[in-house]
């Protein structure tokens, strides 16, 4: 296993020193180690947010995120913070101030962003739960690269309060982790519990997502997702995930961006404009893109947004999607930017799905390629977390 700095995971000296208190440590996480990505707040510590400018520019936090709140009060306790792509821009793990962390399941790869320091760490086994934030799949992208399991919330369902916004109308708390009854445990804090789900009864393969991924990819995907299926005694059926007259996977994640943009220069435009920072070419293109996004462009957005949202939103209560978590496997740590775009594309145009829907997804570590991971996303009906939660633990437990 790589030493801490070899993994280059965290943000130096970004945690002080803690002591649980006793009811904390009689908790349901108790002894369970957690690393922060640097867009959420940890009191004490300047969120830094991948930038060097925007940590230069802000104050420490003076109290824990909601999130890392709740945590703590359920008995963890704070590894450190996790580096992370700038202003958690990017679905790549690189960033060009701090540089890529590790990937602990494939060392010459990007473990994938921009919650890429949580995943290494939580790969490499300096934490236990990792908890980031997933706009677009920065959550369940990261998980597909390292070999973890992922997971986003139905959109609202955990408190944002203390996270750096990118785009509130898609911003999510997520989770990582190498154990599923670790992540699932992590959750039911977060949601503040609930009944117990009943099993996913039918798992829905989606066609156009297994033929937007890579050939490898998309079979790898699919032979996991039958097996995954009879684990759970769950029905299996081929479906359009974009059927008819729906926008297809291209589109979703053209609207995607163009909403995404506009609610990112809203938050940090007149500071990029007033301070001038450094940024890494690829944030800068992206940032530069969100300042041109106009009413015209919304309101050609708007109507494809809506109509992936009603696909996923009409799914039954006991049916799941599967789909690639990515479109390809992680790309090489030393790849062209013609290379990280691409696959940025490949997993978007995946992953915007349950984005735009305000659905939860799972990423589960079940398929590779080769000798590298590849993540089946599991994508419910907003609401049903708790029964993707479950049959990431019963998929496990039943192998």
């Amino acid at each position: 296993m790589p030493a801490v700095a070899d993994l280059g995971a965290l943000v130096p000296g970004a945690v002080p020193a803690q002591t649980p208190s006793t009811d904390a440590a009689r908790g349901p996480l108790a002894g369970t180690r957690v690393v922060v990505k640097d867009v959420i707040d940890v009191a004490g510590a300047i969120t830094g947010a991948g930038n060097p400018d925007w940590a230069a520019t802000h104050e420490p936090a003076p109290v824990d995120a909601a999130a890392v709140a709740a945590l703590i009060e359920a008995g963890a306790t704070l590894s450190g913070k996790g580096q992370c792509a700038e202003f958690a821009y990017s679905l790549s793990g690189d960033n060009a101030h701090y540089g890529m962390p590790r990937n602990p399941a494939a060392p010459d790869r990007d473990p994938g962003g921009s919650t890429s320091g949580p995943a290494s760490a939580t790969a490499g086994d300096l934490c236990d739960l990792g908890v980031g934030t997933d706009t677009l799949g920065s959550i369940r992208i990261p998980a597909s690269y390292c070999g973890l399991f992922g997971y986003r919330p139905t959109h609202g369902a955990i408190s944002t309060a203390g996270v750096l916004p990118l785009a509130q109308r898609f911003d999510t708390v997520g989770l990582l982790a190498r154990d599923p009854a670790v992540l699932h445990g992590g959750a039911e804090v977060l949601l503040g519990g609930g009944a117990p789900a009943d099993p996913v009864g039918r798992l829905l393969i989606g066609e156009d997502a297994l033929a937007a991924a890579d050939p490898q990819v998309g079979a790898a995907v699919r032979e996991a997702a039958v097996r995954l299926a009879r684990r759970l005694g769950a029905e299996v059926e081929a479906i359009e995930v974009l059927p008819g007259d729906a926008p297809g996977l291209g589109e979703a994640m053209e609207a995607f961006s163009v909403l995404q943009g506009a609610e990112v220069w809203r938050n940090f435009g007149a500071w990029v404009e007033s301070a001038h920072p450094s940024m890494g070419a690829d944030v800068a293109k992206r940032m530069e893109g969100a300042s041109r996004v106009g009413a015209d462009d919304l309101a050609r957005a708007e109507p494809a947004a809506a109509a992936v949202a009603k696909q996923v939103q009409r799914l039954g209560v006991a049916e799941a999607l599967a789909i690639p978590a990515t479109g390809t496997v992680a790309p090489l740590r030393d790849a062209d930017a013609d290379t990280r775009q691409a696959a940025r594309v490949a997993a978007g145009r995946l992953s915007c799905v349950a984005s735009l829907s305000g659905a939860p997804a799972v990423s589960l570590p079940l398929a590779t390629v080769g000798d590298l991971p590849v993540g089946v996303s599991l994508v419910g009906p907003p609401g049903s977390d708790l029964r993707l939660l479950a049959a990431a633990t019963a998929a496990v437990a039943e192998a």
